[in-house]
């Protein structure tokens, strides 16, 4: 379903609900876009006319930090009304329901929503029953997809990597199984041709086989690092350990932590990402969040330019 809304019949995009079977052609449309806006990102008012009069809702049914406040910057960049939706003294409380909300926002003129949401699949409802006007991004949804991470991520690794996506072996290593942006990221390096997707994780945390279609799969994770290109790290989510699904959080680092001696593995230019939160000590070393090969803060600071690329597209 999320396919068949997204794009309109020319192509061009409708709304952002999945990276899967997004063509090669726009994700690297959308990776141009953003490096373009780069320099407008982070200071400057030179494009407060783009959308002068366009209003932006962030609609979280779930809390955030990062992806709402880039959202918000990126499109008051680009000179939008943004509204804040607050979930804790909202109508939702009352009973009302997600639809119904998106219905009263849009009545008040509202004509674009960022959305995050618990369930899987259930922002691509939204949009199903969205005015044939509004548009449209999933900021994350169950564990399905974030969409927007996944270009993010892509667009750090292209700046470090250059274009060639054939040449590079990446692993994704942590939780898969309750990851929406490891799925993200799957779809995006798929459709950009990555040489060799690599993952990594206890079996237990990683997904079934058409998640993983295509990769290699490693339950070593010494084995997994060795010469990558890129290492794109996941966070454990600490419910794991009240669920059984890892025994210690001792034991995870020490079998599936990214450590310097690990890291030592990998091809020495190697980068290392993780879309935060960090569990430093669980799946990554402190010293390698911080250390020279790290390039997670440039993941944020791409989240910018990335998501005005985005709306720009979507606003025509």
């Amino acid at each position: 379903m999320s396919h068949d809304l997204q794009l309109q019949p020319d192509g061009r995009l409708r709304h952002l609900l999945t990276l899967e079977g997004l063509p090669a052609a726009t994700i690297t449309g959308l990776l141009d876009a953003a490096e373009a806006l780069r320099p407008h990102a982070h200071r400057g008012t030179a494009l407060r006319d783009r959308l002068a009069g366009r209003s932006l809702c962030t609609l979280f049914f779930e809390t955030s930090t990062r992806t709402r406040s880039s959202f918000q910057l990126a499109a008051t960049r680009l000179g939008m009304d943004v509204l804040n939706f607050d979930l804790a003294t909202s109508s939702t409380k009352k009973g009302e329901s997600a639809l119904d909300t998106l219905r009263t926002l849009e009545a008040m003129g509202v004509d674009s929503f960022v959305i995050r949401h618990a369930d899987n699949g259930a922002v691509a409802a939204l949009a199903a029953g969205a005015a044939p006007g509004t548009r449209i991004i999933n900021a994350g949804d169950g564990r399905s997809a974030h969409p927007t991470q996944g270009l993010l991520d892509m667009l750090t690794l292209r700046q470090h990597k250059g274009a060639d996506f054939s040449r590079l072996a990446v692993l994704i290593a942590g939780d898969l199984k309750h990851s929406r942006v490891a799925r993200s990221d799957l779809h995006a390096l798929r459709a950009l041709g990555c040489g060799e997707i690599r993952v990594c994780g206890p079996a237990n945390l990683l997904p079934g086989d058409d998640v993983l279609q295509g990769c290699r799969v490693f339950h070593d994770f010494d084995q997994a690092v060795a010469g990558v290109d890129a290492a794109i790290m996941l966070r454990l989510q600490r419910e794991r350990m009240d669920e059984g699904l890892v025994p210690s959080l001792e034991g995870y680092y020490k079998d599936y932590g990214l450590s310097p001696a690990r890291l030592a593995l990998a091809k020495p230019d190697a980068i290392v990402m993780h879309p935060g939160p960090m569990n430093r000590g669980v799946e990554i070393d402190g010293g390698v969040a911080d250390g020279p090969q790290s390039v997670i803060l440039q993941q944020v600071a791409n989240g910018l330019p990335m998501r005005m690329a985005v709306i720009a597209a979507l606003m025509g």
